[in-house]
């Protein structure tokens, strides 16, 4: 293949091996799910459960993103997969022994996330470091595609799976799609990323190393904060995050209790804003969004809220219109998510993708916790349709803000 369309055949092979190793990690993360509801009964144990998921990609994202710009970016990847297989398989010898003890899966998860914490920024930075950047646009809504399907593709089959062969067909089934990952990007011979920083302290002592690991970090802030437009809307998008992930968590309230429908229903308005999710991330690939991608980001934060707020102003027979607003939901996602991602991707030069990329994830990681917590002390209050008015209208109010901001605005010169 001739050098123009190589970077192509690098992306489908690594895009391919991320496609099954996403379908095999959701299928295990519904079967852990699943696993902790039987077990306990308990909505505690399910949100220490969604803690530990998400809370390594907080504490060490922004430590990770320094690490992941130092190595070779196939190391990373690969190192991630097999270190997420690993653990895996250590659940597996345990489950196999007998019961699985709640515990065992708690530790599995915030384990498991440590892998993920280094390689998501390494998966993000690859774009840019392969493919020439007229087309980051385009590949952020593909890179969209492919998590997204995944995503909701395992979670069809953990449907079928778990009753079948229970948790231990599920935890093998995420081994063979870590493995698939990693000879997908050995496939690809990818020989990009990574500094001669960290051979250069070698001979140094550990808090020498910490030091110059926490400088680096730094030094990542700095560069983000260098591009004024960037930084004010990673900041944009915390608020966007802290108002929406209660949006999420108060889905199911709506359909049962303001809807008055079953848990069928509940799990129909999570599929449609799953495939409005696969919608936008087709358009976003299609289109490439308007020619100033901040104007197409504060668009999809104004389309996300003027379905939330619709969204919480219908009566207890709209469920058929709530179905088509968690559509609009779906597919302002990507449009919102992958333009900021590709804007990162370009500006941000590439010995610094890791560590902007970290801390981003990082941040966003806060946020949410923040949201829900919040959300647990005023949503019982003033019930989940008042909640959907009030943060449909935050969302209007955050697109009008951050398209007021010069530096956002005027993004792209």
């Amino acid at each position: 293949m001739n050098e123009k369309n190589c970077w192509k055949l690098k992306l489908a092979c690594v895009w391919g091996g991320e496609l099954v190793s996403v379908l095999t990690s959701s299928i295990l993360q519904m079967g852990f799910v699943w696993h902790i509801t039987l077990t306990t009964n308990s909505a505690s144990m399910l949100s220490l459960a969604s803690l530990a998921g998400f809370l390594p990609l907080a504490l060490f994202g922004t430590f990770a993103g320094t690490i992941v710009d130092r190595l070779p970016l196939r190391v990373t990847l690969i190192g991630a997969d097999l270190f997420i297989a690993a653990v895996s398989a250590v659940v597996a010898m345990v489950s196999l022994a007998g019961a699985l003890p709640v515990w065992v899966v708690m530790v599995a998860l915030f384990v498991r996330a440590v892998g993920s914490a280094f390689h998501t920024p390494a998966f993000q930075a690859l774009t840019p470091l392969v493919a020439p950047a007229e087309h980051l646009t385009r590949l952020a809504g593909v890179t969209q595609a492919v998590q997204s399907g995944g995503y909701i593709l395992g979670t069809a089959v953990a449907a079928v799976i778990y009753p079948l062969w229970g948790l231990t067909a599920m935890i093998a089934l995420d081994v063979v799609g870590a493995l698939f990952a990693t000879v997908a990007v050995l496939a690809a011979r990818l020989d990009v990323g990574g500094t001669d920083a960290a051979a250069g302290e070698k001979n140094l002592g550990l808090a020498a190393q910490a030091r110059a690991l926490a400088a680096e970090t730094a030094d990542g802030y700095r560069v983000l904060r260098g591009y004024r437009g960037l930084f004010a809307l990673l900041w944009c998008g915390f608020a966007f995050t802290l108002v929406f992930s209660p949006i999420s968590a108060l889905f199911p309230l709506m359909t049962l209790d303001h809807f008055g429908g079953t848990t069928g229903d509940a799990a129909t308005a999570e599929i449609v804003f799953s495939v409005g999710m696969i919608a936008g991330s087709a358009l976003l690939a299609a289109w490439g969004g308007f020619r100033n991608r901040a104007l197409t980001v504060v668009a999809a934060t104004a389309l996300y809220g003027v379905a939330t707020l619709a969204a919480g102003l219908l009566g207890a027979g709209g469920f058929v219109a709530f179905l088509a607003m968690s559509f609009l939901m779906g597919l302002s996602s990507p449009l919102y998510s992958g333009p900021q991602t590709a804007l990162m991707q370009e500006k941000v030069p590439p010995e610094y993708l890791g560590r902007v990329f970290g801390l981003y994830g990082a941040i966003m990681s806060w946020a949410m916790p923040l949201g829900l917590a919040f959300s647990s002390l005023f949503a019982d209050a003033v019930g989940a349709p008042a909640w959907f008015v009030g943060a449909g209208a935050a969302m209007v109010l955050l697109a009008y803000v951050t398209w007021a901001i010069p530096a956002i605005r005027h993004i792209e010169k």
